[in-house]
């Protein structure tokens, strides 16, 4: 079976939850009560995305930028 890396971004939410999105596709948002909930969830969001038959967005890019502290 072939896979692909898609990004994800992780943060805190505010009900001590770590929410989870993936910006390859639109609205797909998950949580989990640990890092590695938050992120089983997400995969599972990304498949049923992909067994739907959306394809992953190309039209975004991932940068840092450097500000003062």
């Amino acid at each position: 079976m072939n896979e692909r890396e898609l990004p994800v971004i992780l943060r805190p939410g505010e009900d001590g939850y770590i929410l989870v999105e993936c910006p390859a596709f639109p609205a797909c948002f998950s949580q989990g009560s640990t890092r590695e909930e938050a992120l089983a969830n997400i995969r599972e969001v990304i498949e049923l995305c992909l067994e739907a038959g959306e394809t992953p967005s190309t039209d975004w890019e991932l940068k840092t930028i450097s500000v003062p502290a």
